[in-house]
């Protein structure tokens, strides 16, 4: 393989998805004066983690999602982690009007659509959990307007094709928040993206894998990058670092060999969906319905049945179902997991795997079912669901984050997303899953905030311009919260019809 001449830029972003594209777009109009450099190992964008049919959330603004609203041990309800999400969504409808506005994105309805979110229980138990937790959200500003029924009628209304030969005596509960939405991240990236390569200081080079990242004494780094077109190793200079890689993050994070890399692993699961094209049944379900998780499993077992807008056409998915592979990326390799292990995080994958029994034993069970099991599943909130309607599709992958924790003590198993920064402040990357795709833009202004702090206030205007709401909070002032939903909802067209 020959080698190219060094290479100069201020900004590297690694990975062409949703998080990469934010990051671009607000350093772009922040300081277009910066050349900004993004490697994808694929030939396009979006085709991992934020492709539409591997990200299975549709928006995730926890309007619908039970795990963010935890029962306490005294009974109530702990409504924090729903406020924060609900909030950090907020910021990112913001940031999408004000590219519509600005030209950057074209036709919000090529990514964005109204949906209704609803959650769905049966059960004396599970109903009065869900009492409690519409008794202590509908009051709450950002939740506002959202109903609650444990009435079959009225559910048969919200609900058509849930509550169709439903023969079960269990009483039976649902929320509904008619202001929802049916995201499709894929489009989306590639939307930001096109647009972001048109800039003059802006070079996004696809088919590029990144090899390695070093960290030069001047405090630079060295990024060394195969072009697979021309099968040459080119070496690149950049200031700043941003690895965005989806699962792929994990294992270049490592190569830096930052402290901050160390005592940190991750675990992969995949995602497979049951999907129904039959319009005759799609046409029956027009909403995002979430469930809850049974008993003694993990978070990424909630099931739930949304309707999608996917190239053009609607659909339903059904899942999730877990799988395994030790792959990080559907295109990785099966020695991904294998090859992150090293010295410094032996114990802390160890100490993972004698804490997470349960898991695995999930995890053991879900590989061993066939598709007529999973149709028994869907059939819980489907009962007439037929499995000729039906197909299985398999997902993205998930890299679960484990980590040494104060609290949770070594080999942490962690849900969600986390953020990653050297001490330097010249490097940062974006580690875990759900809900990193809904609430990107409030992530990459968390990058801006921590890793260029002495350009944060010649950037704030820039920033409010995009969005508004910026270093306020919504949840104490309700006013600025309704007129940038009003104005965020006029400008993304998710007033009118889905048509």
């Amino acid at each position: 393989m020959g080698r190219n001449n060094k290479q100069t830029t201020e900004v590297i972003l690694i990975g062409a998805g949703v998080v990469s594209a934010t990051l671009g777009t607000l350093l772009n109009k922040l300081q277009p004066d910066w050349h900004i450099t993004l490697f994808e190992k694929l030939d396009a964008a979006g085709m991992e983690s934020s492709n539409e049919w591997n990200n299975a959330g549709t928006g995730h603004a926890a309007l619908c999602e039970l795990n963010y609203t935890v029962e306490k041990q005294d009974g109530s309800i702990d409504i924090r982690k729903a406020v924060k999400i609900n909030e950090q969504f907020q910021v990112s409808r913001q940031l999408w009007s004000h590219l519509v506005e600005t030209g950057d994105i074209l036709d919000p309805r090529e990514f964005i659509r109204p949906l209704p979110h609803m959650s769905f229980v049966y059960g004396e138990k599970n109903t009065a959990f869900l009492k409690k937790r519409f008794d202590a959200l509908s009051h709450h500003p950002q939740f506002q307007g959202m109903e609650f029924s444990n009435d079959p009628e009225r559910l048969a209304e919200w609900m058509p094709l849930m509550m169709q030969d439903r023969t079960s005596s269990e009483p039976a509960a649902a929320t509904k928040a008619d202001h929802g939405t049916d995201v499709n991240f894929g489009e989306l990236t590639r939307q930001m993206l096109k647009s972001l390569g048109q800039q003059d200081n802006v070079d996004i080079r696809y088919n590029h894998t990144v090899d390695d990242i070093t960290q030069l004494q001047d405090g630079a780094w060295e990024v060394k990058v195969q072009n697979k077109e021309h099968q040459t190793l080119e070496e690149h200079h950049a200031d700043f670092v941003f690895i965005g890689a989806g699962g792929g993050a994990l294992p270049l994070l490592q190569k830096t060999g930052i402290p901050e890399s160390r005592h940190i692993g991750g675990f992969p699961i995949s995602g497979e969906f049951l999907v129904c094209h039959n319009p005759d049944i799609v046409e029956q379900h027009d909403a995002k319905v979430y469930g809850k998780e049974p008993e003694g499993t993990p978070p990424m077992t909630v099931p739930h049945l949304d309707r999608r807008h996917i190239e053009g056409k609607d659909t339903l998915l059904y899942g999730p179902f877990a799988g395994f592979t030790p792959k990080f990326l559907k295109s990785g390799s099966y020695m991904d997991l294998l090859y992150s292990v090293k010295p410094n995080n032996t114990f802390t994958m160890l100490a993972a795997g004698t804490k997470n029994t349960s898991l695995i034993k999930y995890l053991a069970k879900q590989l061993s079912m066939s598709k007529e099991q999973r149709m028994d599943e869907l059939r819980n909130f489907v009962p007439s669901a037929k499995s000729e309607d039906w197909d299985m599709l398999v997902a993205g992958q998930r890299v679960q984050l484990i980590e040494d924790t104060k609290d949770g003590g070594r080999g942490a198993l962690q849900f969600g997303t986390k953020l990653i920064h050297s001490d330097d402040q010249s490097l940062a990357a974006l580690l875990g899953e759900s809900p990193g795709a809904s609430v990107s833009a409030s992530i990459m202004l968390e990058v801006l905030e921590k890793c260029f702090p002495d350009y944060l206030n010649a950037w704030k205007p820039g920033i409010k311009q995009m969005i508004p709401s910026y270093g306020e909070s919504l949840e104490d002032n309700p006013e600025l919260l309704e007129h940038i939903h009003a104005s965020s909802s006029r400008i993304l067209g998710l007033n009118g019809s889905k048509t």
